[in-house]
């Protein structure tokens, strides 16, 4: 490998917003030619960076394998089965009942209980596809989560190559598929699904292609509540490349980026008979704003009250202080502000709720721009600390992933 790998290398020539990447073939707009040049042209760019992007593909795999394989030993010496883990409990239970059963109708006042507060793309693809496919719908799911992960993985080396070269890129793709609770990409969960359309909208963005990214960031707003983050990310940096040059494709995006989160909360108001209908159900699930105040106590009474924390809480309290020192030290960085917007969004949603505490972590797990300062320091350092690094983020993402989800007794 270059010597000059290890530094971040200037990014590759950026189409103006809401210009559309020069075609070098010369006959590409002319006659029939058109469609079929650019087919081609767009079939070779997909094989070429993935044939880029498979190092890291195969690292991330083999990631997720370890942490399985991990997993799977300790579920067999405590005679429990790692397939309910995976496909079946918590989150996934939900999803699994909105794809057979649909959503309710009624607001109700029991707690913990309206199925109306997790967005409908992915139980959406899980029923469509278990039509296809062989097996449960809830081997569907694990498949759709497990298949998005690597599309996320992809989309995390795109965005990192792109920026800081392939060296970074690699090691991005890698931190974020060690993540503690790294797992749940591998669940039936939403959070690949919504890193997949995340990453690779956020990547549209940086490439000028507005369109796509619009389309995406809408898809991510059917698949998450954070969805608004990636809707954010797309429609500040369209709206402010607009005073520079005006382009219908750019406000296009603007006003597309949004639409997904925006028509799954109006069609809920509509279902419900109120206009505040989704954030009635999310008050039902004890997710209300108060601007931090529940998420200090939280931290406050596991880092110095309690003199026996539970374990996996103090994992989530350290990543989420971890998580804002690598924002401050991103925007010391000048990332781009698309990136920016996303994590700063994602950081304000997470962490100024005053709901549950502990799958806080998770949900952050999309938020991969924050590890970007993380592979630039490992990019630089010594093969021996980088070696050290990546081993114990290896070892230490197996070990949670797998006491995550065999000692802590609740949801991820």
């Amino acid at each position: 490998m270059s010597s000059t790998a290890s530094r971040p290398t200037s990014s590759p020539p950026r189409n103006a917003p809401g210009e559309v990447p020069a075609n070098p073939n010369p006959n590409a707009s002319t006659g029939t030619s058109t469609g079929t040049s650019a087919g081609t042209g767009t079939l070779c760019a997909l094989r070429t960076q993935l044939r880029r992007a498979a190092p890291a593909l195969l690292a991330y795999g083999a990631v997720r394998l370890l942490s399985l394989l991990l997993l799977t030993q300790w579920a067999h010496h405590q005679h429990h089965g790692v397939w309910p883990i995976l496909a079946t409990q918590w989150d996934a239970d939900w999803y699994l009942g909105i794809a057979q059963h649909g959503y309710t109708h009624h607001l109700g006042t029991r707690y913990d209980a309206n199925n109306l507060a997790f967005f409908p793309m992915y139980p959406f693809l899980v029923k469509a596809a278990a039509v296809l496919t062989p097996g449960t719908r809830a081997t569907t799911g694990v498949a759709i989560s497990i298949a998005a992960s690597f599309v996320a993985a992809w989309g995390v080396f795109a965005v990192g190559h792109h920026l800081h070269g392939r060296r970074v890129a690699l090691l991005l793709t890698f931190l974020w598929a060690a993540l503690p609770v790294g797992l749940v990409q591998w669940m039936g969960y939403t959070e690949s699904l919504f890193t997949a359309f995340a990453a690779w909208s956020l990547y549209a963005v940086l490439t000028g292609r507005w369109l796509w990214a619009g389309t995406l960031a809408s898809l991510s707003g059917l698949t998450r509540p954070t969805g608004i983050a990636t809707a954010a990310a797309v429609t500040v940096t369209a709206l402010l490349s607009l005073r520079h040059r005006f382009s219908p494709r750019v406000l296009a995006a603007a006003a597309l980026a949004p639409a997904g989160w925006l028509a799954y909360v109006g069609w809920v108001g509509v279902r419900l008979g109120r206009w505040d209908g989704y954030f009635a159900v999310q008050r039902l699930w004890h997710n209300e704003w108060d601007g931090g105040a529940e998420t200090l106590r939280r931290m406050r009474e596991v880092l110095a009250q309690d003199s026996r924390p539970e374990l996996f809480l103090v994992m989530v309290t350290v990543t989420l202080l971890v998580s804002v020192v690598l924002f401050v030290l991103g925007a010391w960085d000048r990332q781009p502000l698309s990136l920016l917007v996303f994590t700063g969004v994602l950081l304000l949603i997470v962490l100024g709720s005053g709901g549950v505490y502990f799958p806080r972590a998770r949900f952050l797990l999309p938020g991969f721009p924050l590890l970007l300062p993380l592979a630039l320091h490992l990019s630089r350092a010594s093969p021996r600390f980088r070696a050290l690094a990546l081993t114990a983020a290896l070892l230490g993402s197996a070990y949670w992933s797998a006491y995550m989800a065999l000692v802590w007794p609740s949801a991820p």
